[in-house]
């Protein structure tokens, strides 16, 4: 599986550390998420999911 962030939907809500801070950060300078775990284990795709989910921005894509 491949996690991804779209920076130019980004909106800097962080529902993703909310979800899962495991796999992501957050760039203050930019004020945009940074995927840290660009190919999550199968132990964290439930997180990934979620943080994809509840993006209000639809910024995350978790792709097969």
């Amino acid at each position: 599986m491949k996690l991804t962030a779209d920076l130019g939907l980004c909106q800097g809500h962080q529902e993703c550390l909310a979800e899962a801070p495991e796999l992501f950060g957050f760039d203050e300078d930019s004020y945009q998420v940074v995927v840290r775990v660009p190919e999550p284990s199968a132990d964290q795709v439930p997180a990934a999911r979620a943080a994809v989910k509840y993006c209000p921005a639809f910024a995350l894509t978790l792709e097969d």
